[in-house]
């Protein structure tokens, strides 16, 4: 399987950088053919106008074809606020949301376990 993962942050620093270059089109395809797709951090920046159309982008390309784990500390319920726009925040959540399998994990993080040894 074809697994590529990103902080999705820096996703879209690099999907900017691909603008300015003319490499969009070239990296989107190269995202959209993954077979599993893993977005870590996300809703730590809320989106602009131009991460939100990146990010309806990759989503409306994947949706239904590949997988796509999001992972997250904001419950699913403050991802709206943080995609802004109304109508495209919408369209994401409901190629996103209403097919997943949702994990919920809840207790001390891992990061403190470790130091604590």
């Amino acid at each position: 399987y074809r697994v590529k993962y990103y902080n999705i942050n820096k996703l879209f620093a690099k999907l900017k950088l691909a603008k300015a270059d003319g490499s969009y089109l070239k990296e989107v395809d190269r995202i959209e053919k993954q077979d599993l797709l893993i977005l870590d951090d996300f809703g730590l920046q809320e989106l602009d106008n131009n991460k939100r159309q990146a990010f309806m982008e990759i989503i409306e390309d994947r949706h239904g074809k590949k997988s796509t784990i999001i992972a997250s500390q904001l419950p699913i319920i403050s991802w709206h606020q943080i995609i802004g726009e109304q109508t495209i925040a919408d369209a994401i959540l409901d190629r996103l949301v209403h097919s997943a399998h949702r994990v919920e994990l809840k207790g001390e993080s891992m990061r403190r376990k470790r130091k604590k040894s």
